[in-house]
């Protein structure tokens, strides 16, 4: 009890100066409006809530929000918004124009909501929106005397029920920038913490991927060799004549060639040359003989696109450091766990990020690129899909396919995601959806301004 009240004391003293509607993000801070809503709208009961009218407000910094309530089915929200205006199109019969119209959007960066249950009236949880993607947010729960936090990102917890030694009442006027100091040492910020600045060199070396996709077609099996040369990946050897007279028009390239090429795009300015096959399908993995994948090993190459992204990044690490690395000296792959949990339909459900040597589910890739993006800024990603191989029976669980994402923040802070795939781009949201069931695994490659990818041109 001691220690909570003590907790509570340092905290309004935290609180003190910061009645301003400044904070070091530079989001709209309505805690000063909220201080004069506690008994009226955040502890009133819904009956008497609903006979409140909207509100509007406007802090110290003249910064406008709206307060209001909306009801779900067994819950009900009370929003403390910012404004923002939005271009609507006004069609009339003598002319269309546009106009700037004022909204109090719930889920804009700066936007605080309390929500409650309908038939306790007790609070559930409060939620404060700070990132332009909406689906990134902190929010806090009672709990006894005190309150717990979770960081959500698109749906996937990086940090769930954490004790914060605070009141939960506290939050009902507590600041952006309270909420950064009480819980600086218990959230992972840097996975949320973004400068739009550093991301220059993955935007240009995914201009220049576009650029050429055009001149790029799909061809199994096939790379290019240190001498310019198409040959197959399998053995080594040459391409037909007929693909080899075609070259002059088009690059050819399997799903494995076309991130060599993005690989060699990097090294060739430094180098002096493109990488050779051999070190590329140098196992990474080891199973055990008799073993089930052991034996089908035997029969089926079941991880060759993972032995060809370790080997890929750690080239490329070799070629940056002037060091030789082999793909465990390099540190490439991604096998960090922060995921606690998942929000479904049926509720919060248990999982582990990560499986060794399979990588992860397509669930979590959207936050996990986020985080990457914002914790690795000057990185991209190759992966490898473990998808399940059907051109064989019985079917077979195999590394086949290989991807490259590029994650990045734009100029309004928004995460977006260049996802390159045979020689073509897709939509990371349709990269989830086709790979849904499969599990994809990461190596990470340092970005570079100096990228020259071989062209036909």
């Amino acid at each position: 009890m001691k220690k909570c009240l003590l907790a509570a004391i340092i905290f309004s003293l935290l609180m003190i100066p910061v009645f301003s509607a400044y904070n070091s993000w530079g989001i709209p801070d309505s805690s000063e409006i909220r201080a004069k809503l506690v008994e009226n709208w955040f502890e009133n009961d819904l009956e008497n809530i609903r006979n409140n009218l909207q509100e509007i407000y406007i802090n110290s910094a003249g910064q406008k929000f709206q307060v209001r309530l909306e009801e779900a089915e067994n819950t009900y929200n009370i929003f403390v918004s910012p404004a923002a205006e939005i271009n609507v199109k006004i069609i009339s019969d003598k002319e269309t124009r546009t106009q700037k119209t004022e909204v109090f959007p719930g889920d804009n960066p700066g936007s605080w909501v309390l929500i409650k249950d309908k038939k306790t009236n007790k609070p559930i949880r409060i939620r404060y929106y700070f990132k332009p993607n909406s689906e990134v947010y902190i929010q806090f729960s009672p709990h006894n005397r005190t309150a717990f936090a979770d960081m959500v990102i698109f749906d996937n917890y990086v940090s769930r029920s954490i004790p914060c030694g605070v009141p939960f009442e506290l939050f009902y006027k507590a600041s952006f920038e309270d909420v950064l100091n009480v819980t600086k040492s218990i959230l992972p910020w840097n996975y949320v913490t973004t400068n739009k600045s550093d991301y220059h060199s993955i935007l240009q070396m995914s201009a220049v991927i576009k650029e050429n996709l055009p001149s790029i077609m799909y061809a199994p099996d096939a790379m290019y060799d240190e001498n310019d040369k198409v040959v197959r990946i399998t053995n080594g050897k040459p391409f037909e004549a007929v693909l080899a007279e075609n070259q002059k028009q088009n690059l050819y390239l399997s799903s494995a060639g076309f991130i060599k090429w993005i690989a060699d795009g990097l090294i060739e300015p430094i180098a002096g040359s493109r990488l050779k096959r051999e070190p590329l399908i140098k196992e990474t993995v080891e199973v055990k003989e008799n073993g089930y994948q052991g034996v089908l090993s035997t029969k089926y190459n079941l991880f060759f696109a993972l032995d060809w992204i370790r080997n890929l990044s750690s080239a490329v690490i070799s070629v940056y450091t002037e060091k030789n690395y082999v793909y465990n000296q390099a540190d490439v792959d991604v096998c960090i766990n922060p995921f606690s949990g998942s929000i479904s339909e049926k509720g919060i459900v248990n999982n582990v990020s990560f499986v060794n040597d399979s990588g992860y589910k397509l669930e979590v890739l959207k936050s996990l690129l986020y985080l990457l993006a914002a914790s690795e800024p000057d990185t991209f990603y190759f992966g490898a899909i473990r998808g399940t191989d059907r051109s064989v029976s019985p079917e077979i669980k195999a590394f086949n396919e290989c991807v490259a994402f590029f994650p990045y923040f734009d100029s309004n802070g928004l995460f977006n995601c260049f996802v390159f795939m045979n020689g073509r781009a897709i939509k990371l949201e349709d990269f989830c959806l086709l790979y849904q069931d499969d599990f994809v695994y990461l190596t990470r490659v340092r970005s570079a301004e100096e990228f020259y990818p071989y062209s036909i041109k």
